[in-house]
């Protein structure tokens, strides 16, 4: 799922729950994954790391066919600016990015210059 995910999405979002430090990442990656639980650590399966995930409050319901709980993971693939900071993504960012700083709980998060463009495409313009 892309970066295009609205508040409808997220209605049941109690907390964001970062496993590193949000204000060193320019952007992350997000989606909706389906978990058993909807308040622990969820499984990751993609390349790449985990770097966040939502936890869900009391009152969300797993879908009925398949008892799973839609839940938001934040991640990053190997190739992304914070690993290969001179690589595909120096300037430009992944069509699910967004600007870690602007996610909160029930808020899909929003890209933002620094997510987009990064600190090398920043820094290279002028006043």
């Amino acid at each position: 799922m892309s970066s295009l995910l609205t508040e409808s999405d997220l209605t049941h979002e109690a907390d964001v729950v970062w496993l590193e430090d949000p204000d060193n990442l320019d952007y992350v990656r997000q989606a909706l994954d389906k978990t058993k639980r909807r308040n622990n650590k969820p499984p990751y399966a993609r390349d790449g790391r985990m770097v966040g995930y939502a936890l869900l409050d009391v009152e969300a319901e797993p879908d009925p066919d398949s008892g799973l709980y839609k839940r938001r993971v934040f991640f990053l693939l190997p190739h992304d600016r914070d690993t290969l900071p001179d690589g595909l993504y120096r300037e430009g960012a992944p069509g699910e990015a967004v600007d870690p700083r602007t996610i909160k709980p029930r808020k899909p998060g929003a890209k933002t210059p620094r997510s987009q463009r990064g600190p090398a495409a920043i820094a290279s313009v002028t006043p």
